[in-house]
């Protein structure tokens, strides 16, 4: 990524939008969620963003997925990019687990046939049980975390992207996705890793950059 960036507009009301369309005149506020962003990040490397709240670090992840389109700048992927950004991203709650394996992994890149393949060891790997038949909607948090991981992880990522999304749910799933992860770094797959648990910085990066004034980097 070099030299990215990313600006929202902000309306005080749904009406001020139409306002802005009808007399052709500004009513919204201008926000630099991203400014001049650049970083590389190498095959087996596992980059740390860290920053406040509000700083762009989801915004970041957004961009690298393929979710949002910066204003400027440019990006260069090498391969299939996957990760667990906010949660429930990508999931119907009215279809079951089974069902949204297939749609989200379908939307991640994932043919039938590779599907067909890894579907079990998703479910195994996700421990949902006979869960896996019933609606999204009647899981927790918890439970969508443990899909939405499984899914994305065994997608065959070059480079998987983790937000803060990864600390919902029990402690016992939180280290099985840790240990997934760094066999994940291991095997010579790349990772963004947004957090503000720190430790866990340490832990698993190689580097870290910090985002703040708006998304610039502050080092």
């Amino acid at each position: 990524m070099t030299g990215s960036r990313k600006q929202f507009k902000l309306y005080r009301s749904p009406a001020d939008r139409l306002r802005e369309i009808v007399y052709r005149k500004k009513y919204h506020k201008d926000f630099v969620a991203l400014d001049n962003i650049s970083f590389e990040v190498k095959n087996g490397e596992t980059l740390g963003i860290i920053g406040q709240n509000g700083a762009g670090k989801s915004t970041l992840l957004k961009i690298l997925s393929g979710i949002v389109i910066p204003d400027s700048g440019t990006i260069k992927v090498d391969g299939k990019v996957t990760g667990l950004l906010e949660l429930g991203t990508g999931f119907n709650a009215e279809m079951t687990g089974l069902e949204n394996i297939y749609m989200n992994g379908t939307l991640i890149g994932m043919t039938k046939d590779e599907l067909d393949r890894k579907k079990q060891t998703i479910i195994d790997f996700s421990e949902l049980g006979d869960f896996i038949n019933e609606p999204i909607k009647t899981y927790s948090s918890g439970m969508t975390m443990r899909l939405a991981f499984s899914i994305a992880i065994h997608a065959d990522p070059t480079c998987f992207l983790v937000d803060e999304a990864l600390s919902v749910g029990d402690a016992y799933f939180q280290q099985k996705c840790m240990r997934k992860i760094q066999e994940f770094r291991a095997g010579g797959g790349s990772i963004v890793f947004v957090s503000h648990d720190m430790n866990a910085v340490k832990t698993l990066c190689d580097a870290a950059i910090m985002l703040e004034n708006n998304g610039c980097i502050a080092g």
